[in-house]
C-alpha cells in the first residue's frame, strides 16, 4: 500500500503535558485509517498537526512521499486535506452554501455569485446523499444537519485526505450508514478517509486499519480484521470494558413527569411538537429514539425551561410546569444534561467548582444571606471529582483544560447530587469515549435504581436498546410507538423511525 500520509516522531507539549509524545502514523491511498484512544490520549491534537492548526515541537510530515511543512490550515488545503471537526467551524448567521463555498466563493471581478453556490451546493450534496437545503441558515439547522454542512465544506474543496473527527457523534444510524456509503465511495477513488471515533462498532464496520492512542503515545496499529472490538477497547482503556450495562428489570412506581398533548413552534415559526404525550414514572428509563430534527430539540427545552410551549401541559409529579423558566424547573426537583456541553451544560471559562454549582449557587446549602460560601462549594467539587472520577481535575482550573468526556463528567457530578427525582438526558454520551460511556451509563441505571425517572433522548440506537426500559419513537413532532424495550427491535424501531406506521404500514407526514 501506498501511504498518502506519513508523520514521524511528533512530539506536541502544552506546559508540562506532552499531548504528543514521539507519534508515528500514517495511512495509505485509498484506506480508511481508523484513530482510537480515550479523551485526553492526543488523537485530536495529532490530526490538528496534521491540518496546520497547531505546530509540532519535534517531528516531520510527508504528504505523498514529499516532506511538507503545514503552518497553517489553507496550506494543508492546498495539499489536498480536509478535516472535520468534532465542533463545528461555521457562522450561524449565513446560510448552508454560504458556509460552504467560504473562502472559495463563485464570482468574478470581485461580486459573489449566490445562485451558483446555491446549484453547485444542491449538486454535491445529491451527488453525496447528503440532503439539504442550501438556502437554509446554519444557526437554525438541527446539529445533524449542520454536521453535514461540515463534511459538504470539506467535499467542496475537493480533499484528497479527509480528517472526519468524531463524524457520526451527532448522526442518527441511518445517516451514519449513509456517510459509510460516502466513505467507501471515496476511498474506492484512492482518497484517503482518516476517521477519529469512540464507536467501536463503527471502526470494525468501516475501517481497513486501527491505530490506537494512549496517554499522548501511539500503542498500537493493526489491520482490522484481525482484532475484536473488546480486544480494542482493552488496548484503549488498559482494562476489560463492558459493551452490555447490567442492570435488574424496572418497578415503575408513581409518575414524575407527563407531558399531555404539547405542543412547541420551531425557531423557523413551523410546529415542531405537535400533540405529544408521555410519562415517565419513578424507576424507569425512558428512551425517546428518532432522527435528529423531527422536535426532540424542542420539547426538551420545554421540558428543561427554555422554551414556551404553544398548547398541552407539562406536569412535575403532578403540578404544571410548562411555564416555569430553568430556576423553577430545577427547584421542581428536575436534573438535565443538555445535548451539547459547550453551549448550554458548561461555562467553559470559569472553574471547575463553579460549574459544579451552576444552577444551584443560589440554595441554601451553598448561599447565606446573598453571599456564596466558597470553602463550602470548593470542597463540594473536590468530593464530587474523586466520586466521578474526573480525571486531571483541579477544583480552580476552568473547566476548559479538562478532556470532552472529563467535561461531561463534571455535567453529570453537577446534575446527579442535589437530590432531583427527575432526570432528563439529552444525548449523554454524545462526542464521549468508552471509559466514560461506561461510566455514564452506569450513573443512568443507579439513578433510577434509587427512584428517579430517567427520560431519555438520544440519538445513538445502541444506547436507547441498552438503557430503556421502555421506548418511544418520534417522527415530525409525533409519537409514533411506544414500545417495552425488551420486546423491541432495530428493525421496528427504525421503521418508526422513519414515519411508518405500525398498524398501516403508511408513511407520516
Amino acid at each position: 500500500m501506498v501511504n498518502s500520509v506519513e508523520m514521524r516522531g511528533i512530539v506536541k507539549k502544552f506546559g508540562t503535558l506532552a499531548a504528543n509524545n514521539n507519534v508515528d502514523f500514517s495511512a495509505g491511498k485509498g484506506e480508511v485509517h481508523a484513530l482510537v484512544g480515550e479523551n485526553g490520549a492526543g488523537k485530536t491534537t495529532l490530526m490538528n498537526i496534521l491540518y496546520g492548526v497547531i505546530a509540532p515541537d519535534e517531528g516531520s510530515i510527508q504528504i505523498d512521499d514529499r516532506k511538507v511543512h503545514i503552518g497553517n490550515p489553507a496550506v494543508a488545503i492546498g495539499l489536498g486535506i480536509g478535516m472535520v471537526h468534532q465542533h463545528f467551524k461555521l457562522v450561524p448567521s449565513l446560510s448552508v452554501a454560504e458556509n460552504i463555498v467560504l473562502g472559495s466563493e463563485p464570482g468574478s471581478r470581485g461580486f459573489f455569485d449566490r445562485l451558483a453556490a446555491m446549484r453547485q451546493v444542491a449538486e454535491l450534496a445529491d451527488r453525496f446523499a447528503l440532503a439539504i437545503d442550501p438556502m437554509a441558515t446554519v444557526q437554525d439547522l438541527p446539529v445533524g444537519l449542520q454536521q453535514r454542512v461540515e463534511i459538504l465544506k470539506m467535499l467542496y474543496r475537493e480533499a484528497k485526505i479527509l480528517i472526519l473527527d468524531e463524524p457520526t457523534a451527532v448522526l442518527t444510524p441511518q445517516e451514519t450508514e449513509e456517510l459509510f456509503r460516502t466513505v467507501r465511495n471515496l476511498t474506492s477513488d484512492g482518497k484517503t478517509v482518516i476517521f477519529i471515533t469512540h464507536k467501536l462498532n463503527e471502526v470494525m464496520k468501516v475501517s481497513d486499519r486501527v491505530s490506537v492512542m494512549r496517554a499522548g503515545r501511539m500503542v498500537a496499529t493493526l489491520n482490522t480484521s484481525e482484532i475484536s472490538a473488546a480486544q480494542l477497547a482493552e488496548k484503549m482503556v488498559g482494562r476489560s470494558v463492558l459493551f452490555q450495562v447490567q442492570k435488574q428489570p424496572s418497578e415503575p412506581k408513581e409518575v414524575l413527569l407527563e407531558v399531555k398533548d404539547l405542543r412547541v413552534m420551531s425557531n423557523r415559526g413551523l410546529e415542531a411538537v405537535r400533540g405529544v404525550s408521555l410519562q415517565v414514572r419513578a424507576g424507569e428509563i425512558v428512551g425517546l429514539a428518532g432522527v435528529q430534527g423531527n422536535g426532540q430539540d424542542e420539547l426538551v427545552e420545554v421540558l428543561a425551561g427554555l422554551r414556551r410551549s404553544t398548547a398541552g401541559d407539562v406536569l412535575l409529579r403532578g403540578s404544571s410546569s410548562k411555564d416555569f423558566n430553568p430556576r423553577q424547573v430545577r427547584e421542581a426537583g428536575v436534573a438535565y444534561i443538555p445535548s451539547d456541553r459547550i453551549k448550554v451544560g458548561l461555562s467553559l471559562d470559569a472553574a471547575i467548582w463553579e460549574n459544579m454549582l451552576l444552577g444551584y449557587h443560589a440554595t441554601r446549602e451553598f448561599n447565606r444571606g446573598g453571599l456564596l460560601d466558597v470553602g463550602k462549594a470548593t470542597s463540594f467539587a473536590r468530593e464530587l471529582i474523586s466520586r466521578f472520577d474526573i480525571r486531571g481535575a483541579q477544583v480552580g482550573a476552568p473547566v476548559k483544560s479538562l478532556s470532552g468526556g472529563n467535561q461531561q463528567k463534571v455535567v453529570l457530578a453537577r446534575e446527579f447530587s442535589h437530590g432531583r427525582r427527575v432526570i432528563i438526558a439529552d444525548q449523554p454520551s454524545r462526542g464521549v469515549d468508552i471509559g466514560a460511556i461506561e461510566f455514564i451509563h452506569k450513573q443512568l441505571v443507579a439513578m433510577r435504581d434509587r427512584g428517579c425517572g430517567v427520560f431519555l433522548i438520544s440519538a445513538d440506537l445502541d444506547e436507547i436498546f441498552s438503557l430503556s426500559d421502555r421506548i418511544l419513537v418520534i417522527f415530525h413532532g409525533e409519537i409514533m410507538g411506544e414500545l417495552a424495550a425488551r420486546d423491541a427491535t432495530v428493525e421496528e424501531v427504525g421503521r418508526l423511525m422513519a414515519g411508518v406506521n405500525r398498524r398501516g404500514g403508511d408513511v407520516i407526514g
